[in-house]
């Protein structure tokens, strides 16, 4: 029993009842535990996040895919979960803090942690809410979140095994420095602005002789740091003074530095000598090392908050003071000494003036959280040896056993993983994973010494946990000492000089930094399923059984071959089939979850990895809150709803391609959603309901047989399509199936059938394939437009289970070719006319005669049975067989067929023929001009890149329409 449907196709009355239902019955992850796996991750948006234009893409893309998927009879799991986002939640949370007159520092560790956890029960995760607004079918019954207690053993323990593998470890490296918020950041969080700026010129005499070498700078305050002066080994200008050892003497601090020849230095710029300051210059570092310059003697002349410290004879004044204070008062002071160089340039009038600098508009890192500018800084930090985690996962993708589509990032995946740097994994938050090492007094000569020193002259004691800590300690002191843990190692120092410490103990301290939040997330793929053992079980949703109850963990290096016993869940789904991601978190995200894949579970995390592009603004341009073009999701599923967004999003993504924002796009698959309503309502008004079939139902009448060939036809296409992830020929195919074959032309070639008995054969085989038919659309729209699809789903009848867990189509039909050629030369011959008459300006509804002088025999077929359809559709009659008289007369085709129509009487054909040419005219001097623009070389260089975009589609707009107006004047005569 069909339930009628409103005339109004209204997407809000529906959306929040059939999620609601979807979730609530289970229909997320179906029980199917003999079914063949098919595993998705989601990327975990952050805890402090809500849904972008970016989730939406990335999200619809996902759910396509795995409702495909589950249609198909697969055990489908997408794993949903958050990010603890360790930078961006203590973030919010301390702002919090602030607005109350409040700060972190007023608490203890644990105290602000646990206000943490109280802001993410009331505020945090209000993504997941939204993405249930867009329908993602995620397994919510299993949601993670990368702080869950069995995801912080299992980060824990990777880092525990990459330790005792030798492939953690401590150093001293320069680091992206986030002055505000004290702590390292990754490249990912660095984003770089162009800050109007200066180039200062200096020049720093040679010790002990007369002459100097002339360097050039947009950061004049980091020559209290220099460590050497470089210059190009085949720079003869400055051969002698590198042959012969020559230093400088800086200016300010009076240190000798030497002249050291490298590479880097560039003798075509500028003096062709560049200052080298290891400890605030990423480049300047690599060549401090290469000059022999260590690590722990390289000088860092600023402290965690970017001002000032002692170093290499700082004056006094200039001793806390901030990095830019400092620039400016060490500019002074340079030009007092007469050790600046000025920079000469001449006025609008040509007179000639001295300035301290040259202008320049400079790119500046920025911390995209923190808001300042980023300082490269000197620091201890914890480093995953990533070169060698790199070598599996090359070797994957060359070999084709992770496959990356589109194939054109391959190249870009090697060149960063072939020339990869370690990874820097600590933060310095209280947010996070905490690093699981404790530190205590290093012996030396036999005894313990208390002296205060950085963390790199400590002796380090990793462990899971502080017993395991405390057992590595003992080993290393001896069963004499009493192992005790203290929270602060200055606390160790202050006992020692008090005389506190009895003989017999020993304090370790825990470091106090954090990971860094990809640490974690890189073992998503396993993690989420249970990793690393039965410690810590997680139910199968839908009952489908418990969760892992063995794992043989005894050996510390990991032995993938033993990993998964006893996890029915694990060893269900991973590896992953697919995962689906931005490409712009490809080295961030996905090349550390192939490196943790391969570490810890001696394979690939996933099949394949497909990378999709950006949604960009209408223009071309980058979304961005400054320029005021961000596209809030939400807002056009308030609109449009959210079948209309998420067709739109899978429609233009075509194989990593950025996607341009078009809202009238969006709109226009809204119109598609309320066409494929109206064609169920007309069903319904003409008795065609639910079907209960999967194969095609038997059909005679010609029209039933081609839109059983067009299903097949559609389904094999649409296979296809999502074998090859090609997503916008995917929904092309089942939009122009759904909207031309099915309601345009089926649906008007049986309406005579119902004009008749209501029960005669040919009405009862019609309302039988019409509603499996109708059925099949459903079934193939649903991954892109699920709501709808559901709603009319059950409209259309009783059914024994939701559309989300329906079977995909299988027609398994043989239809007469004869049958189908028919109606596939009276639907040609039916577009023909009417464009034609649409070009010519003849009323749609005015009968033509037509004339075919040497007719195929699928035209005779159709003439001789279809007389009535083609004057109803093509409103032609008569169709004569014969030559057209002469005179003015238009030609249409139909596969191999031409018919001639008269138009003697029918239109003026002078004037006409006078308006077409006048058109023809004004398109072709348009396209015309519009060449000459766009082959202007200062033009495509110079403009904006949106008007540059701009030219080229109306140059095709006019392309195609000088093509229209010549096909016009051509069925003139």
């Amino acid at each position: 029993m069909t339930s009628e449907l409103s005339t109004t196709f209204d997407p809000a009355a529906i959306e929040a009842k059939w999620y609601e239902h979807w979730e609530s019955e289970g229909c997320f992850r179906p029980e199917r535990p003999d079914a063949e796996a098919f595993t998705l991750v989601n990327p975990p948006p952050n805890v402090t996040g809500s849904l972008h234009i970016g989730h939406a893409l990335d999200n619809t893309l996902q759910d396509v895919v795995v409702r495909y998927e589950r249609l198909r009879g697969k055990d489908a799991l997408w794993v949903v979960g958050m990010d603890h986002a360790g930078i961006a939640t203590q973030m919010v949370v301390e702002r919090q803090l602030e607005e109350q007159g409040d700060k972190r520092t007023n608490y203890s560790r644990e105290e602000f942690i646990d206000k943490v956890w109280q802001w993410k029960a009331e505020s945090g995760g209000q993504i997941t809410k939204q993405l249930r607004r867009l329908g993602c079918s995620m397994d919510w019954s299993r949601e993670q979140f990368t702080m869950d207690e069995h995801f912080t053993k299992a980060v824990l323990k990777v880092f525990v095994d990459l330790y005792n593998d030798g492939l953690i470890y401590r150093d001293k490296r320069l680091v992206n420095w986030d002055p505000k918020l004290k702590t390292a950041i990754s490249d990912l969080e660095v984003e770089t602005q162009d800050v109007k700026g200066h180039f200062w010129t200096i020049d720093y005499p040679l010790a002990g002789e007369e002459g100097s070498i002339r360097v050039s700078t947009t950061r004049p305050e980091t020559m209290l740091a220099d460590m050497a002066v470089a210059v190009h080994p085949d720079d003869a200008r400055y051969r002698d003074l590198v042959a012969r050892g020559a230093k400088v003497k800086l200016p300010i601090t009076g240190r000798e530095i030497p002249i050291v020849a490298d590479e880097h230095a560039d003798p075509e710029l500028g003096s062709g000598a560049v200052k080298i300051t290891p400890g605030h210059d990423f480049n300047d570092f690599d060549v401090g090392k290469r000059a022999g310059i260590a690590p722990a003697d390289m000088l860092n002349m600023l402290d965690a908050k970017a001002r000032v410290i002692q170093c290499g004879g700082v004056p006094d004044e200039l001793i806390g003071m901030d990095r830019f204070k400092a620039r400016n008062r060490v500019v002074e002071m340079l030009k007092a000494s007469g050790h600046l160089v000025p920079f000469v340039t001449k006025t609008k009038k040509g007179e000639e003036v001295e300035l301290d600098a040259e202008p320049r508009t400079i790119p500046t890192p920025f911390g995209d959280r923190g808001g300042v500018p980023i300082e490269p800084w000197l620091t201890d930090q914890w480093y995953v040896d990533a070169e060698k985690l790199a070598v599996k996962p090359i070797e994957a993708v060359k070999s084709g056993e992770v496959e990356i589509v589109p194939k054109t990032w391959e190249k870009t995946f090697f060149n960063w993983m072939e020339n990869i740097q370690p990874w820097c994994v600590s933060r310095q938050l209280w947010w996070g994973h905490r690093i699981p090492a404790w530190y205590g007094p290093r012996i030396e000569s036999d005894n313990v010494s208390y002296e205060l020193t950085d963390l790199t002259t400590d002796e380090c004691f990793i462990g899971l946990d502080i017993n395991e800590a405390k057992e590595a300690a003992q080993k290393y002191y001896g069963s004499e000492y009493e192992i005790v843990e203290i929270n602060d190692p200055i606390e160790v120092f202050n006992r020692s000089m008090r005389g506190e410490w009895l003989g017999n103990q020993i304090g370790i301290w825990r470091d106090p930094d954090v990971l860094d939040t990809w640490f974690s997330s890189a073992l998503w793929p396993f993690a989420t399923l249970g990793w690393p053992g039965p410690e810590t079980p997680l139910p199968l949703a839908g009952g489908a059984g418990g969760g892992p109850e063995t794992d043989d963990q005894a050996s510390p290096t990991p032995n993938p071959s033993r990993k998964r016993e006893g996890n029915q869940l694990l060893e269900k789904h991973y590896p992953n089939s697919l995962l689906i991601s931005g490409f712009d978190i490809l080295f961030f995200w996905d090349a550390r979850m192939m490196m943790a894949g391969y570490y810890n579970m001696g394979e690939r995390p996933w099949d394949k990895l497909y990378l999709h592009g950006l949604v960009r603004a209408a223009d071309g341009s980058k979304m961005s809150k400054s320029k005021g073009n961000v596209v809030d999701p939400l807002g056009l599923i308030d609109k449009y709803g959210a079948d209309a967004l998420r067709f739109f999003m899978a429609a233009m993504e075509s194989q990593g391609r950025d996607i341009k924002m078009d809202e009238r796009r969006v709109e226009g698959y809204r119109n598609f959603a309320t066409k494929l309503w109206n064609a169920t309502r007309f069903c319904q008004s003409n008795g065609i309901g639910a079907s209960s079939r999967i194969k095609a139902p038997e059909a005679r009448l010609a029209a039933n047989q081609w839109i059983i060939g067009e299903v097949q036809q559609t389904v094999e296409a649409l296979d296809a399509a999502m074998a090859d992830l090609r997503f916008d020929a995917a929904a092309n195919t089942i939009y122009q199936f759904t909207w031309s074959r099915f309601c345009d032309w089926y649906l008007e070639l049986i309406k005579p059938v119902f004009v008749g008995e209501a029960d005669s054969p040919a009405a009862v085989e019609t309302r039988e394939v019409a509603g499996w038919a109708l059925d099949q659309i459903l079934v193939m729209l649903h991954p892109f437009m699920p709501f709808v699809t559901e709603e009319l789903w059950h409209a259309q009848g009783e059914r024994e289970y939701e559309l989300i867990v329906a079977k995909w189509p299988d027609p398994r039909a043989e239809v007469s070719k004869e049958a189908t050629d028919a109606i596939d030369w009276t639907i040609a011959l039916t577009t023909a006319t009417r464009g034609a008459r649409n070009e010519l300006g003849i009323s749609p509804g005015e009968k033509l005669a037509a004339f075919i002088a040497d007719p195929s025999d699928v035209a005779r077929r159709v003439l001789d049975r279809s007389a009535a359809a083609i004057e109803r559709l093509a409103r032609l009659t008569p169709v004569t067989v014969g030559e057209a008289p002469a005179g003015a007369a238009m030609q249409v085709t139909a596969g191999d067929d031409v018919l001639v129509v008269p138009l003697e009487g029918v239109i003026d054909v002078d004037a006409e023929r006078a308006r077409l040419e006048k058109a023809l005219a004004a398109s072709q001097k348009e396209a015309g001009s519009l060449e000459g623009r766009l082959g202007n070389a200062n033009f495509v260089e110079r403009a904006k890149p949106e008007a540059v975009q701009k030219a080229r589609d109306d140059l095709e707009h006019h392309r195609a329409e000088t093509a229209r107006l010549e096909g016009a004047l051509a069925r003139l005569g």
